[in-house]
């Protein structure tokens, strides 16, 4: 398994939409699968959010002080995209707001992944070495495996207050 930062983000990203067409394919009164769904996409957004905020984008704003704007950016879509997921998070399925809030998450999530895929992770990549992108992807891994998975986790909570504030 690789250790680039990018390629691990990249992995997320693939998972996230992967989830994002499963909601798209459920009918429109399939509400037990769409709740299900979007219960794996809180979870995976959650802790993907919270990997990028804690290290991948200190650490570019650190090494690549031109991508500063691009980073803030990123941070206020991270910020609008946990807004969503807590909104998410204390709805029902069938509540009649539900799937138009879904819709309105993944425009802003496929938005901000299409920023990043193209945009900066290749400017991230041509100012960084490999062992750099290794070390900032190994340092993801371990922080993955405590991120939090619900919006309402306190390091999540603090991740979304820290956007507001910072």
């Amino acid at each position: 398994m690789s250790t680039d930062a990018i390629v691990l983000l990249r992995e997320d990203h693939k998972e996230i939409r992967k989830l994002f067409r499963d909601f798209e394919k459920a009918g429109s009164g399939a509400y037990v699968t769409k709740g299900r769904v979007v219960e794996k996409i809180i979870a995976g957004l959650t802790a993907h959010t919270y990997i990028e905020n804690e290290c991948m984008y200190p650490e570019v704003r650190r090494l690549v002080p031109d991508l500063t704007d691009d980073i803030l950016e990123s941070y206020e879509e991270h910020h609008v995209a946990d807004v969503l997921v807590l909104e998410l998070a204390a709805m029902k399925p069938d509540d009649e707001h539900f799937t138009a809030k879904v819709t309105v998450l993944i425009e802003n999530v496929e938005h901000h992944i299409d920023e990043e895929e193209h945009e900066w992770f290749p400017k991230v990549r041509e100012k960084l070495g490999r062992k750099q992108l290794q070390d900032i992807g190994a340092r993801m891994i371990e922080l993955k495996k405590q991120a939090p998975t619900s919006p309402a986790q306190p390091s999540a909570v603090k991740k979304a207050v820290d956007a507001v504030i910072s």
